[in-house]
């Protein structure tokens, strides 16, 4: 989902890595099941009138203070906690900078958001962009992140404590009778029910992490920041904020490059769907490189025939789960394997990783390497402890839409389509869409276009074998906005920026710095 991964086992790869993964196991929102394939509304722009209730925030100065990382500055945005409601209190957003390097003129902001949701956008400005990001780049633009509300620095949503959601990743994700239906069920309930209770934060914020509300906190921050049109690289879910934005100020729309695109106008049925298959073609991809290898722990043969193997082994995990030699007495689990597995998927990098967790398991009965993945996929720390990026993720999908699936029952019905998506992958993924029924918070959005009618050139980029957010999606995504430009990356991984491809790079690098878009439908491998 990032721009210039560094090496798979880095920090900043982690970190670079993690809100990718968040898109998936926590649920996508989606619509009620049964709705038609695509949406017909479409999101309607803002009067371009500030309106009066709303000057203050607009005429904020932000206060820049010296924070934690050398050469990055911090401040505080304030913004309303309701915008119906703006006098019944704010919400501080935490914003971060990293100030123009020169030579040349300077260009003004560039935001950047790793997506999720949840994903920290100042962690990974810290970590990376406002260091990784091409050096022209860095020259021209002040490098900057603001946390989404509810997320990280930005008075995060907090639902467990460390060993409830220990034990909440433990949860099987594939019930085989009813029994453990019920227990998945709970499971969805005590997390949802945690969200609305373990603090006074989270109660207070959780009706108001909208992805609509975030996008009017960008607005805010563009005008703190003193530009005239907002400068924007987003990735994963970060391209729905940033398409959300646009449909909502396309007047303000200055440069935006949108990689790994979201498909807004999808119901729940058809994202879910979608995103399973997404996930086959990456174990696909994987597979057959594998099997072309000597030391393949999935064996030889068709990607087909190592498919079935994970999955026996999976079955396998969920009768006996192995040890792990963790410290809390973790044992890898049906639930954590998948996790490992799934995680891996994002970056054909990360595959040599994989391959050895995978012979570890399969051939030393050690699940170490497994959980190792798993681990960093859910943000979980040698101490036990958890980031916000899971609650952060299930908080702002279950706003933004309603649930997929409302009961057990529900879910049963759609494992034919699941499985026939991912033999693998589609029961598991299946039964995650179940996480928002409980939800404590009613849904205040609904599957949409969005056009951007009168916005400047956006860049939506799709990569063809992407996991995460299918290549469909970008194209759909360009279609329906009145000015996307389509630029493909025929590779794998998710998203296409900053992963080695000279045409891709340049491409948006020239965007960036002289506004010239690529041609609509420009193909980069």
């Amino acid at each position: 989902m990032y721009s210039r991964r560094p090496s798979p086992t880095s920090p900043r790869r982690k970190a670079a890595l993690l809100a990718a993964s968040a898109l998936l196991l926590t649920g996508i929102a989606a619509c009620s099941p049964g709705s038609s394939s695509t949406a017909d509304a479409s999101l309607a722009a803002l009067p371009g009138a500030t309106p009066s209730e709303l000057a203050s925030y607009y005429h904020q100065t932000l206060k820049w203070r010296a924070c934690g990382v050398p050469g990055f500055q911090c401040a505080t945005l304030k913004a309303p906690l309701d915008y119906d409601k703006p006098s019944a209190g704010d919400i501080d957003l935490a914003v971060s900078r990293k100030k123009a390097t020169g030579p040349g003129k300077r260009l003004g902001s560039l935001l950047v958001n790793p997506g999720g949701p949840g994903g920290s956008a100042i962690g990974y400005l810290q970590a990376y962009a406002g260091i990784g990001y091409p050096a022209g780049v860095r020259a021209r633009y002040d490098m900057v992140a603001v946390d989404p509300r509810g997320v990280a620095r930005s008075e995060p949503v907090t639902c467990l404590n460390g060993k409830q959601m220990d034990a909440y990743t433990q949860t099987d994700m594939t019930p085989d009778d009813a029994r453990e239906q019920t227990e998945l069920s709970a499971a969805y309930q005590k997390f949802a029910s945690g969200c609305e209770t373990h603090d006074a934060t989270s109660r207070r914020v959780l009706p108001h992490v909208s992805t609509v509300e975030a996008a009017r906190d960008m607005d805010l921050a563009r005008a703190a920041l003193g530009d005239e049109k907002l400068t924007y690289v987003g990735a994963s879910y970060g391209t729905f904020l940033g398409a959300t934005y646009a449909g909502l100020y396309p007047e303000r729309v200055g440069r935006l490059v949108l990689d790994g695109a979201m498909d807004p106008s999808l119901p729940a049925r058809e994202l879910n769907l979608e995103q399973t298959a997404g996930f086959e073609t990456a174990f696909t991809s994987f597979a057959k490189d594998c099997v072309a290898r000597a030391d393949c722990p999935l064996g030889t043969g068709t990607p087909e025939q190592a498919g079935q193997r994970l999955k026996s082994f999976f079955s396998a995990l969920d009768r006996t789960p192995l040890a792990t030699g963790d410290a809390d007495g973790r044992k890898l689990g049906e639930a954590l394997g998948t996790t490992g597995v799934i995680a891996a998927m994002y970056d054909e990098a990360a595959w040599p990783q994989l391959r050895d967790a995978l012979t570890e398991a399969l051939k030393k009965k050690d699940g170490a390497g497994l959980l190792a993945l798993s681990d960093s996929y859910y943000e979980r720390d040698p101490d036990g402890s958890y980031a916000n990026l899971m609650f952060a993720n299930a908080a702002v999908n279950c706003l933004d839409q309603p649930p997929a699936f409302t009961s057990a029952q529900e879910v049963e019905k759609a494992l034919p389509d699941f499985e026939k998506a991912s033999p693998v992958f589609g029961p598991g993924l299946a039964w995650a869409s179940l996480n928002c029924a409980s939800w404590p918070v009613r849904a205040t959005g609904e599957a949409h276009r969005i056009t951007a009618a009168g916005a400047a050139p956006i860049v939506v980029v799709g990569t063809t074998r992407d996991p995460a957010t299918p290549y469909g999606w970008a194209k759909s995504l360009a279609s329906q906005l009145s000015s996307g430009r389509l630029l493909t990356y025929e590779g794998d991984g998710h998203t296409a920026y900053g992963r080695g491809s000279t045409c891709i790079d340049g491409a948006i690098d020239t965007y960036l710095l002289t506004g010239t878009p690529p041609t609509n439908g420009k193909r980069c491998s």
